[in-house]
């Protein structure tokens, strides 16, 4: 594969020839810079601003957008400590067309705005429509016309398709707006996704088939437009869009399935190991994130020419407040792949739908075990390196620790009592497999623990309350080891999209189709992946923690940190007390769909009360993208496109059950300040009326 690895002249260059200010929304059209539009009427002006293209997207990491309008409010998170964004999980009046602020209830002031992604995804269309109005004129060899017009229907599509699955019916603006243009119309949903849908069509065709030629790291290619075009398709054909889209879904998902075909055969397949799409993070540009697997990218490195307004902020997201635990015990810095912010604590549903025994996936997702590296007390025994934070992923039928007092600094001396459940620690030898146990000596303290379940009840959520849990398992796509201090921006990729959900696309697509013979196919290929190989150590744990040891902040006590801190451990077989220690592999593959599933699946459909076989199979699709795709920053609009946001998150987000709405949350309100600034023909205001017609239900 050819890759350019450095973008940042052309991205610099064309920060300074934007069209519209970041800072303002998209109304505002006026040129403010030192440099002439006409650069862009040369072949090397237009293909700059193809480049820069790439910079677009780096904004949906940079900030708490990232989780907020992805993840929050879903089945799969909900809030912790942090209340910075609480009203995107909760649902409640401060979610609104103003956006919060501290006047108004917000925690502080980095509440997100629903204007936040309506007008970056603005100024990327502007910059695509400029691409797309020019490119017949300005550029006479053919190649370079369709490799730039492909990467600008792309983004634009894009830009739309995330436009539509938030808000609903947008403003559709495909030529280069004069001046400031204050009177618009507010197109369909119905309208929109066929725009989405035609310039992804029209970028699969432009696409030279996988030639890479712009940006670090996998870039977009015919496969990247082919697996958003199937997005596209089937979010036409799915359930929120049931009042008008009967006439398009058999053709919908037939030409789905093709554009799934296509990118599943041009890249040859899934990556063998999952850790290597996350867990197995070196450092800045390292091979994993080549890989044939991942079809789109927000790239990120060192350069900082490359940065623009928003670096990578992901790393923060994820982990409990790990630092602030009882004793302080761990010392946060560089040395942990990401701050303890505690923005996103997964739900019970999260761990509960996983095989916590055969799923490969959930151990090398959940961190479980924080060592020791700062030992603020004395007289414990504790020494640095042992394990000072633990946390045990049991199931509802384990009674193992129904009698066990968990929680801030207890002691339990019965963890040494299950021999043989985890690697054991010793300073040199990080990782002696399948042997030892947890704790060095019977007896030994063990500062901080937590456990999912005692006598059948789920108790994590009583940890650590105050008043909301900060102590639970946080997971490690994000984890980065590179960053430049200890609230350094991360400068790993951040995945947008991969052939393991175009598999589960085209295995949904079947479902709707009733082929469940071909879904079931695609989704065992899904699972095979997902299945302990032979040989494999099941206590191994790593993050991108490991790039710390390329880090020039690796020496004197930072090694230390780094060393005691980041065990390499899990808690599989404390959390699975009745498995012997194993090397086999596992098996994961379904035999039937959607009938006689597996029984984490079938405690999620009693649940929801799904029970006909298109519930079923749906349902188990969005259970296997939560085990595949877990905070992979797509969930809401899942479940809002598939009709079942409310109803899952009522049934497994008890923070944003009481405050969820039917035929109102499923879409995002428009923001007030776009709708103040419209004006009518005329030039005059609006009236109350006529804004109320533009705002969506319910705002």
């Amino acid at each position: 594969m050819k890759y350019i690895k450095h973008i940042g002249i052309s991205l610099a260059l064309i920060t300074g020839m934007s069209i519209t200010s970041c800072n303002k929304d998209f109304l505002n059209e006026e040129l403010s810079n030192q440099y002439s539009t006409e650069y862009f009427d040369t072949p090397e002006g237009l293909e700059d601003l193809a480049i820069s293209l790439y910079g677009n997207i780096r904004w949906h990491f940079g900030y708490e957008w990232a989780y907020g309008t992805t993840l929050y409010g879903t089945d799969e998170f909900t809030n912790a400590n942090d209340l910075t964004n609480e009203m995107w999980n909760t649902y409640d009046n401060r979610l609104g067309p103003i956006g919060a602020t501290p006047s108004t209830g917000a925690a502080n002031n980095n509440a997100t705005s629903p204007a936040a992604l309506w007008d970056e995804m603005y100024y990327g269309i502007s910059s695509a429509n400029i691409i797309i109005s020019k490119a017949e004129e300005v550029i006479e060899d053919v190649s370079t016309r369709n490799r730039i017009l492909a990467h600008a229907y792309f983004l634009r599509g894009y830009n739309y398709y995330r436009l539509t699955a938030q808000y609903g019916g947008v403003v559709l603006q495909t030529e280069p707006a004069v001046g400031i243009v204050r009177n618009f119309e507010r197109s369909t949903e119905e309208e929109c996704w066929e725009q989405v849908i035609s310039d992804l069509r029209n970028a699969y065709e432009h696409f030279e088939g996988e030639v890479y030629t712009y940006g670090k790291g996998i870039t977009w290619t015919k496969a990247t437009a082919a697996h958003f075009l199937a997005k596209a398709l089937l979010f036409r054909s799915s359930e929120r869009n049931d009042d008008w889209n009967s006439s398009y879904v058999q053709g919908d998902l037939e030409e789905a399935i093709e554009a799934c075909t296509y990118a599943i055969n041009a890249r040859g397949g899934l990556t063998d190991n999952y850790s290597d799409l996350y867990a197995n993070w070196t450092g800045v540009d390292n091979a994993n994130e080549q890989l044939d697997e991942i079809l789109m990218a927000a790239g990120h490195n060192l350069d900082a020419s490359t940065t623009g307004r928003f670096g990578n902020r992901t790393s923060s997201y994820f982990n409990p407040q790990f630092s602030n635990f009882s004793g302080g015990w761990v010392r946060r810095g560089a040395w942990i792949g990401g701050l303890d912010f505690q923005r996103c604590r997964p739900t019970e549903y999260s761990y509960a739908v996983f095989d916590h025994v055969n799923d490969a996936r959930m151990w090398k997702t959940f961190r479980t075990v924080y060592g020791t590296n700062n030992i603020p007390a004395e007289d414990t025994g504790i020494v640095l390196g042992d394990p000072s934070i633990v946390m045990i992923l049991n199931t509802q039928n384990d009674h193992t620790y129904d009698s066990f007092t968990f929680g801030a600094f207890v002691q339990n001396p019965d963890f040494t009592d299950i021999e043989g459940r985890l690697p054991e620690w010793n300073y040199g030898n990080r990782q002696t497999p399948n042997a030892g146990s947890l704790t060095s000596e019977a007896g030994q303290w063990i500062p901080n623990s937590l456990v999912l379940y005692q006598n059948g009840e789920y108790v994590a959520p009583q940890f650590k309350s105050q008043p909301i849990c900060n102590f639970f398992a946080g997971i490690n796509k994000t984890m980065d080891g590179s960053r430049n201090g200890e609230r350094g921006d991360a400068h790993r990729d951040v995945t947008m999209a991969r052939l393991a959900e175009t598999y589960l696309l085209r295995a949904e697509c079947y479902v709707r189709l009733n082929q469940y013979g071909n879904a079931m196919t695609d989704i065992n290929v899904v699972r095979r992946r997902a299945q302990w190989k032979a040989g494999e150590n099941r206590s191994y744990y790593t993050d991108g923690s490991m790039a710390f040891e390329n880090n020039p902040l690796n020496i004197d006590s930072a090694a230390d940190n780094y060393i005691y801190c980041n065990l390499n451990m899990n808690t599989y077989y404390l959390s699975n007390p009745d498995v012997e220690v194993t090397t086999d592999e596992s098996n994961l593959e379904l035999t039937s769909f959607p009938n006689n599933l597996p029984a984490e699946d079938e405690a999620v459909l009693a649940k929801i009360g799904a029970s006909s076989e298109y519930d079923r199979a749906l349902n188990f699709i969005l259970n296997e993208r939560t085990r595949e795709l877990l905070g992979e920053w797509q969930r809401w609009e899942t479940l809002s496109r598939t009709g079942t946001l409310v109803s899952r998150a009522r049934a497994f987000n008890p923070e944003a059950a009481p405050g969820i709405t039917e035929n109102k949350h499923e879409l995002r309100p428009i923001p007030q300040s776009f709708i103040d600034g419209l004006l009518n023909e005329d030039g005059s205001n609006l009236s109350d009326s006529q804004k109320s017609a533009w705002q969506n239900p319910g705002y």
